[in-house]
């Protein structure tokens, strides 16, 4: 579809050898086949080259690069969704800035990942000292401690190159030998014995199985843990020390396992349930012991970098989603999610899931065309005419929609993190790694994928009717979701093959455990609540020598004190006090037992609430300060066991926060 010629595309900026960076022999293939300059080439969606079909009659291909889990016949809905892609922007006039392939300085990237990970001071005294480094290097697990200075002594090492530049090398560094990063984690000691589910149980992760008649590859077998308590890379350690001698893991192949998260005392942790403050810190977090999971399977993440273009500033196709819900929370405050895709959602669902072919049929290219143009002109005004739109155009609208977005929903910086998941050895392991990458997304690209997946599994649930299987749904949004506006990679025919595959594999891992991913591990959460506490102890210390926080701690602590004594008086007497201040009953007592959850508290406070009714489902219980900022509980977390976890809480009911 035609935009603004005068758009500018994404420019990213990534590690990438020479032989990466160069285009085939024989010139640059067009998405017709045809060869030529790269200027001949359509521009405007990253180009998935039709004659990677041939290369499927090839019986020689490397498919175990990609780990490939769908059969090979299956892909064919993928490379029709990407010849319907071509087909739609067929006529478009639009030419667009191809993308630019750069090498960054180097040390660069890890300089680039240590201010993301707030460790900048290591490499750098002129930054100011936030108050919780120090805090956060005190958590960190050993595999994580590693991959930060495995990162340090890479920019170390880079600065002492470039102060040295105009000096003569000694000979001794000219032919000392190249430092081997698996000798230095070889002499580390290593935990306890245990297996990769943290459980003391034998992981069956990796065997191979039959695929079910469908394609989905649901396993037949029994719930798999997914152990939450213990560092990812820590697990993955394990795994790896436990295989040596025993032969490389089997590839993970198209059953995919029934994951189970246990059940924890304190209640699960899901994204949205803290507060900002926090949140921080378990991003922070997630990409440390992401990189420390990708550093124990010897996997390099070449980190990209967007480049800030410019971009229209209003509209709904080729926005960025910070500018689409910008303008939607002025309409709507409160909005995560860009209304247009909402509406298109429920457009698209008013005419019933059970439609054959649903997502993969393409509306008329015309049709489509005409209804993004009206879109633009009557959506914010309300006069759009709904009942116009035909349910495959609407769908062909949504995944225009997705298509169009400046920079990918997975974002950019991640992409390369997201593709390189299927190179862990363990379906286990990949579930892992997509967990701390949806932690690392920002909110809009999480809370918008979020709604995308729940979508795409209510189509699923239709499977019988409109037969969109798992497989199905994911090969056909693959494209839509990689394939972003202005991306456009240089690769062999062989990587394009490998690169679809993996495309559609990660799309069907979040559809498949989407559920899972948007979970808060518990050993992060852990790690928030040790920095925080370090934090207070520092800012005990530093009273001392700050007069003005002297006196406004001792006035805190004093009254605290008047306040503090009565509950935990009340704690230790078998008794909490739940406030609840926005509600006319202020405040309750509730006796603690063993059985206590979290919605008893809730149950009871319902029945207790007399002024103003209340709905059970729209409060929820909070605990607020102590070792945390603020967390939503979960319903089934027992009070006893929180209690002793953060003794200085405070327990506070709220209206729920939609």
């Amino acid at each position: 579809m035609s935009r603004q010629q005068d758009e500018d595309g994404v420019v990213l900026t990534a590690y990438f050898s020479n032989s990466e960076a160069l285009p085939p022999a024989g010139g640059t293939r067009c998405a017709d086949g045809a060869t030529g300059s790269p200027a001949s080439c359509k521009t405007g969606h990253r180009i998935v080259r039709s004659p990677a079909r041939n290369a499927r009659r090839k019986a020689a291909l490397d498919r175990c690069a990609s780990q490939d889990s769908l059969d090979e016949l299956s892909l064919d809905d993928y490379w029709k969704e990407v010849e319907n892609i071509h087909q739609s922007s067929g006529s478009d006039a639009e030419q667009q800035d191809e993308v630019q392939l750069k090498v960054p300085d180097e040390g660069e990237q890890e300089e680039a990942w240590l201010a993301e990970a707030g460790l900048a001071t290591l490499f750098d005294e002129s930054v100011a000292v936030p108050e919780d480094t120090m805090s956060l290097l005190s958590t960190l697990t050993r595999t994580q401690a590693a991959a930060v200075q495995r990162r340090v002594e890479t920019v170390k090492q880079t600065l002492r190159k470039k102060n040295k530049q105009h000096q003569v090398p000694d000979v001794r560094d000219i032919f000392k030998p190249p430092s081997s990063q698996g000798e230095k984690l070889k002499g580390e000691a290593l935990p306890a014995k245990r297996s990769e589910n943290g459980k003391g149980e034998v992981s069956s992760d990796g065997q191979a199985g039959s695929v079910c008649e469908n394609g989905e590859g649901i396993a037949a077998r029994s719930e798999t843990h997914v152990d939450l308590e213990a560092s990812f890379s820590e697990q993955a350690l394990v795994y790896k020390e436990g295989t040596k001698g025993g032969g490389a893991p089997s590839d993970a192949d198209d059953k995919l396992p029934t994951f189970r998260i246990p059940r924890e005392k304190t209640g699960t942790t899901k994204v949205g349930d803290l507060g900002p403050a926090d949140m921080k810190k378990v991003q922070r977090l997630a990409l440390i012991e992401m990189t420390a999971l990708f550093d124990t399977a010897s996997i390099d993440l070449k980190a990209h970098k967007a480049v800030k273009l410019k971009f229209k500033e209003s509209g709904l196709f080729g926005v960025p989603l910070s500018t689409l819900l910008e303008q939607d929370q002025k309409r709507v405050p409160g909005t995560k999610v860009p209304l247009i895709l909402q509406r298109l959602i429920s457009r698209i669902e008013e005419e019933g899931l059970d439609t054959e072919g649903l997502l993969r049929i393409p509306g008329v290219a015309t049709r489509v065309k005409a209804m993004c143009l009206e879109l633009e002109v009557k959506f914010y005004e309300g006069t759009f005419a709904w009942e116009t739109l035909k349910q495959h155009d609407a769908a062909s609208v949504l995944k225009l929609f997705i298509r169009e977005l400046p920079h990918p929903l997975l974002t950019v910086e991640h992409l390369s993190a997201f593709t390189s998941v299927l190179k862990l050895p363990t379906r286990k392991q990949q579930l892992q790694a997509l967990n701390l990458l949806v932690l690392l997304l920002p909110q809009a690209s999480r809370d918008t994928l979020k709604v995308l997946l729940e979508f795409f599994e209510r189509v699923i649930d239709h499977k019988e009717q409109n037969k969109m299987t798992l497989n199905n749904v994911a090969m056909v949004m693959a494209p839509n979701i990689f394939m972003f506006k202005g991306f456009r990679h240089k690769i062999s025919e062989q990587q394009e093959f490998n690169m679809a595959s993996e495309m559609a594999n990660i799309v069907r891992l979040l559809i498949r455990y989407q559920n899972l991913l948007w979970t808060i591990p518990k050993f992060i959460m852990d790690q928030v609540r040790k920095q925080n506490m370090e934090n207070q102890k520092k800012m005990s210390r530093d009273r001392a020598m700050r007069k003005i926080l002297k006196k406004m701690a001792y006035d805190r602590e004093k009254s605290d004190k008047q306040e503090k004594n009565p509950a935990e008086g009340d704690g230790a007497q078998g008794f909490i006090r739940v406030q609840a201040p926005q509600f006319s009953k202020i405040s309750m007592a509730v006796q603690l037992t063993n059985d206590l959850q979290a919605s008893d508290i809730l149950a009871r406070f319902v029945n207790q609430e007399s002024g103003h009714p209340v709905k059970r489902e729209d409060i929820s219980l909070y605990e607020v300060g102590g070792n945390i900022s603020e967390r939503c509980l979960d319903e089934e977390a027992y009070m006893k066991d929180l209690m002793e976890l953060n003794p200085s809480a405070d327990w506070v009911i709220r209206p729920v926060q939609r």
